[in-house]
């Protein structure tokens, strides 16, 4: 296992004085190169659970891990997307993706054929002395994929990274992210509203329960790679989302 995750507990003291339990007994692991989602309800601890293994954020209990050693603070090894690509408007989109780089004081010369390389990958090799703003949405998140991914680290955690994208540009940046993810052999960690796109992109699916979040239950995907689209047509695929669904009857929080 890359990751393992045992016993979490998070817990947010209010200013006044209130304990809000975000999540609870959280366990699971992630293999080398396995590519999990995470879909639950709003609320129930999904994106604290990704900035604990980020290493930006304390657990209050339980035991978080990378290769046998704790997650005690930012790494090298983890790269994140966040839910928007958060780009800086000054800087092309180059100097976008050197930027983890230059903070990491890294040598520039040598990166800067990393970051060719990814910008390649994701298709943005001809844009890389563009502007944020003359990207489109997402353009601008595959900028911020190849960001995360510029220093080479073991672990891509993504929030929500499409969650504001317009349906066509979604389900073109789910396949685009397949084919990354196929091509970089990373381990990937993504969180989801969206049960059919939880159900495409992964091996399997961490299914949460309302807050306190805990783990209601982790579904394989037995369903072949690569991917084509047309998959979530199928009755196997059905199958997974119908499985997931039941978790959530009640809610509408849930992309369904």
């Amino acid at each position: 296992m890359l990751i393992e995750v045992a016993g979490l507990n998070k817990v947010y003291r209010t200013r006044e004085g209130e304990d809000i339990h975000a999540l609870s007994d959280v366990s699971f692991g992630v293999g080398e190169g396995e590519f999990v989602t995470v879909v639950g309800p709003s609320g129930c601890g999904k994106s604290t659970l990704l900035k604990i293994l980020a290493g930006t954020l304390r657990r209050t209990s339980g035991g978080v891990h990378m290769r046998g050693r704790p997650i005690d603070g930012p790494s090298r090894d983890v790269g994140v997307v966040f839910q928007a690509p958060v780009l800086l408007p000054w800087r092309t989109v180059l100097e976008n993706v050197m930027l983890p780089i230059e903070i990491q004081k890294r040598d520039r010369e040598k990166f800067a054929l990393q970051a060719q390389h990814f910008l390649k990958l994701v298709g943005l090799e001809a844009f890389s002395g563009k502007y944020p703003n003359e990207l489109s949405g997402g353009m601008q998140q595959r900028v911020g994929i190849s960001r995360a991914l510029v220093h080479d680290p073991a672990l891509l955690l993504m929030d929500e990274p499409f969650g504001a994208l317009d349906a066509m540009t979604r389900e073109s940046m789910n396949l685009e992210l397949l084919r990354i993810w196929n091509e970089s052999k990373k381990t990937v960690l993504l969180v989801t509203h969206s049960i059919p796109e939880a159900v495409y992109l992964a091996d399997r699916v961490i299914v949460m329960s309302p807050r306190p979040g805990r783990i209601s239950e982790i579904i394989k995907v037995d369903l072949p790679r690569p991917r084509p689209l047309e998959i979530i047509n199928s009755e196997a695929f059905g199958r997974h989302v119908v499985a997931i669904r039941k978790h959530f009857q009640s809610l509408s929080a849930l992309d369904a």
